[in-house]
């Protein structure tokens, strides 16, 4: 929300671009390594309890964000809030698996990713307008009060989705209101000691990360694309403001472009992921497979380059701003069709671990991702935007295949490298 800022934020704060970028940086990787302990933690003590807590942590770290004196205290702030941010990326997913049957899930879930995905199109859109006509300090005055009330609703509103939780809470109650010493006992019942539970818990997303190469090769891509969306966004000012000569306002209108293809994606193709799945689990005499999810990827594997080498070139030879703009429109239709396919994935092969595997998913995407922009400057000065976006375009192009081959090699792999969770 605040990139629009980003030239305003390093002259008030006496800091350079690369210093404050540094705070996207710290945001992003934290938001990654936020899921290796809240996804966990939800699947011990639920998911109510882990959003109400990090909402209100991450409400509070607004105030010292907008007081910050130096880049070092925006930095530090911003990295932390990421940690208490990463709530809804590490127990949104799982909460859908609760909530959801799995042929009407990728629909839902559409809806869902759009907050991590549109956020940062929609962020720079209003920041934009609040840096022009307020300061850069009050995009995060701002952002306290809406998540304020966000936190406040959920007090009231949210409710536990978690089932081994739900039951784990009906039976103390039976077992208070039982006139006798009778004892109760649900199907799943986790009865090893907590220090056991905890500690198996946290080493979960690891192991899910590093033991299936399903779930490796799809974080290198996704995190290949999340490092690019974030080094777009991370440069718009750059390309629009000093090549093209806008203003900040209109910067951050640009910022639509990615986003309708976002929203052009959930509308259009995300709920037919379902019709595909339950079309293919249908002709396998109603037997569903996680790899009935992948083939509409197949789509975004190929938007996705197209998009970056459209953009590239054109931002290079300073083509007009709406075919260049226009490039946009299709890497976001292409980023949020993998990026709903993969997790959709994760959820059906470990569906009572479903936090956990979006979990190990996002720590990569996201430690990798983050960091990307930081080199992104030195990239561009040395071979310009033409050949610097092409670097990503070039490395999506690359990993492409996959969702193909895993659509056939899939469950061979699975069996293979099955582990006990």
């Amino acid at each position: 929300m605040f990139t629009p800022g980003i030239d305003q934020i390093a002259e008030d704060l006496d800091a350079t671009q690369e210093q404050v970028i540094g705070a996207t940086t710290g945001f992003v990787v934290f938001l990654g390594l936020g899921p290796l302990i809240l996804a966990p933690l939800s699947e011990t003590y639920g998911r109510r309890k882990l959003y109400l807590i990090c909402f209100t942590f991450f409400t509070l770290l607004q105030i010292p964000t907008a007081l910050s004196p130096n880049v070092a205290t925006l930095v530090a702030v911003r990295a932390v809030s990421g940690f208490f941010g990463s709530v809804g990326i590490a127990n949104g997913g799982g909460t859908i698996s609760d909530m959801f049957k799995p042929e009407e899930r990728a629909g839902i879930f559409g809806w869902y990713l759009l907050g991590p995905l549109l956020g940062p199109t929609l962020g720079p859109l209003f920041g934009g307008l609040i840096v022009q006509y307020l300061s850069w300090r009050w995009v995060f005055w701002i952002t306290l009060i809406v998540c304020a009330v966000n936190t406040v609703l959920g007090y009231f509103f949210l409710k536990e989705s978690y089932a081994p939780v739900i039951l784990e809470a009906r039976r103390e109650a039976y077992e208070a209101s039982s006139d006798s010493n009778t004892k109760f006992k649900f199907d799943g019942q986790d009865d090893r000691p907590f220090r056991t539970k905890i500690l198996e818990s946290m080493q979960r997303p690891l192991r899910i990360l590093f033991t299936q190469p399903i779930v490796l090769t799809m974080a290198i891509y996704q995190a290949i694309l999340f490092g690019t969306n974030y080094t777009l966004f991370t440069n718009f000012q750059n390309i629009w403001g000093d090549g093209y000569g806008f203003s900040t306002t209109k910067v951050g209108l640009l910022y639509l472009g990615p986003g309708l293809g976002f929203l052009a994606a959930v509308w259009f193709i995300v709920p037919k992921i379902d019709t595909v799945y339950n079309r293919l689990t249908k002709r396998n005499k109603g037997e569903a497979k996680p790899e009935f999810r992948l083939p509409l990827a197949n789509i975004g594997s190929v938007f996705i380059p197209i998009g970056l080498f459209w953009f590239a070139w054109c931002v290079e030879y300073h083509i007009h701003w709406f075919p260049t703009i226009l490039s946009t429109f299709f890497f976001g239709i292409g980023q949020i069709t993998v990026f709903n396919t993969v997790q959709n994935y994760y959820i059906d092969s470990f569906s009572k671990y479903a936090a956990s595997a979006i979990a190990a998913g996002a720590v990569f995407r996201s430690l990798v991702g983050g960091v990307i922009p930081l080199f992104a400057p030195s990239l561009f000065d040395s071979l310009g935007y033409g050949w610097g976006f092409s670097v990503f375009a070039f490395a999506s192009l690359a990993l492409s295949p996959s969702p193909l081959l895993f659509f056939y090699l899939g469950e061979r792999l699975r069996k293979r490298f099955a582990i006990e969770l």
